[in-house]
């Protein structure tokens, strides 16, 4: 390994480094500038940028925007919240359960923020440390991800497997229930090895004697439900499915419309806008509240450490194809399930499930 290398390594990491102690968009400045240096100081070529992984991002952030600012989100988040409540002690298998579906339906790991409050609470009520339901539920809302049908990393699978016969449907139904069993799994082993039993934490019990814990409080009575609220879920669930059967309806080896004009990368975002357009009209919502509200920074955040930290990734791995090639090769083909532990550390570099599908990473 020549000093170049060792450079470019350095520089990889040291702006990885860099972005994590920035936090929140800083992830994604600091993977632009590591792409500077790799470029003007070690003479890589740039990577290329994940465009349609961003594009899907913002369109679903754009129409979950319009559902939060009609009060469909906090109406799907009350719906969760009761189910969490009237089976309280089955808390560690609902609250990632809740999270899951509700990530599939909105494409993004971004609603699960509106659910954490509520599972801390139900935990402490029936004296279950909340670090349990909430650490598989934030796991669930991840794997959610490459599970749903409008998310960027499904579209970008399917487009991958489709040339080899693994359409669009087999796809949603192969990823849909291997994740979701891989979750019920986990939290079996949670409820059944961990400690669950919040009493026995002294450091919690010291923390709720001196009051720096708020005790379990009951369900919220001051909840008002805004009038277009039920009526935004339902354009945004007609929506996903429009989405769901046109994605099916133009694979390959089903073939229903023919010519395909409008792909299915298009035929997401444009319904996503679609879905914007329509509860926004419908629900009179003020367009200019739509960048005000808690899913819209977090979606930008989220799209613009995608772009840093993708571009980034993509640019080192560019620079050293046949080096990984003859280093992977030989080891995935004798032990499959490599591959798997290398998309896995792929997404936590590129801060993408649908990026490490891009050229050149599906190359490897």
């Amino acid at each position: 390994m020549d000093i170049y290398v060792i450079m470019q390594v350095i520089i990889l990491f040291a702006a990885i480094f860099l972005g994590v102690r920035l936090g929140g968009m800083g992830i994604g400045y600091a993977g632009g500038l590591g792409v500077v240096l790799l470029s003007l100081g070690m003479g890589m070529f740039p990577g290329q940028i994940p465009w349609d992984v961003i594009l899907i991002i913002m369109s679903a952030i754009a129409a979950i925007c319009a559902l939060q600012l009609a009060g469909g989100l906090d109406y799907l988040v009350r719906i969760a919240e009761s189910i969490l409540r009237k089976n309280p002690k089955h808390i560690n298998y609902l609250a990632p359960t809740v999270t899951y579906f509700l990530t599939i339906l909105a494409g993004t790991g971004h609603t699960a923020f509106s659910m954490i409050p509520v599972i801390v609470e139900v935990a402490k009520s029936e004296n279950i440390k909340p670090s349990v339901p909430l650490s598989i539920a934030v796991v669930a809302s991840q794997i959610g991800i490459t599970a749903s049908p409008v998310s960027a990393a499904v579209v970008a699978m399917s487009g991958f497997l489709e040339p080899y016969g693994v359409n669009y449907p087999t796809l949603l139904a192969i990823c849909i229930s291997t994740t979701f069993v891989g979750v019920m799994i986990t939290a079996f082993i949670m409820s059944t090895f961990a400690n669950n039993d919040l009493s026995s934490d002294p450091v919690y019990q010291e923390r709720l004697a001196a009051g720096h814990v708020a005790p379990p409080r009951e369900k919220s009575t001051d909840f008002h439900l805004k009038p277009g609220a039920k009526t935004s879920v339902l354009i945004f669930l007609i929506g996903i499915i429009c989405i769901v059967f046109y994605a099916t309806a133009i694979s390959k080896n089903i073939g229903i419309i023919k010519p395909v004009i409008f792909g299915r990368n298009d035929a997401i975002i444009g319904f996503m806008m679609i879905i914007a357009a329509a509860i926004t009209f419908f629900c009179k919502l003020d367009t200019a509240e739509l960048v005000n509200t808690s899913t819209f920074k977090s979606g930008l955040s989220a799209c613009v450490c995608v772009l840093g930290v993708a571009w980034l990734g993509d640019t080192f791995v560019k620079g050293h194809i046949p080096e990984i090639k003859a280093l992977a090769s030989s080891m995935v083909t004798a032990y499959p399930f490599l591959l798997a532990v290398a998309f896995f550390f792929a997404s936590t570099l590129l801060y993408s499930q649908a990026a490490k599908l891009h050229k050149p990473w599906y190359q490897l």
